[in-house]
């Protein structure tokens, strides 16, 4: 199956939804090229950086499922490379 390089970048206004949100990355962990996340303790958030090589449709719905979350945030960027 085709794959692409995306970016998804997460922002964490709720920490109540950081487990469910780890959960949900490590079930797709096999898709995940690398991840940071910065805190942001004067603003109380937190940003994720995710670098995923999966098919599109894989990417969709994590990125979804991910922003579907209370207080989670969610934009995703492709590559253009196929």
């Amino acid at each position: 199956m085709e794959t692409r390089v995306a970016l998804i970048g997460i922002i964490v206004e709720n920490p109540e939804a950081v487990e469910r949100l780890n959960q949900l990355l490590h079930e797709n962990s096999r898709y995940i090229i690398g991840r940071m996340g910065i805190p942001y303790r004067e603003r109380r958030i937190s940003i994720i950086s995710v670098v995923v090589d999966a098919p599109s449709d894989v990417i969709s719905a994590l990125s979804g499922r991910l922003g579907m979350l209370p207080g989670v945030s969610t934009k995703t960027v492709y590559s253009k490379l196929p």
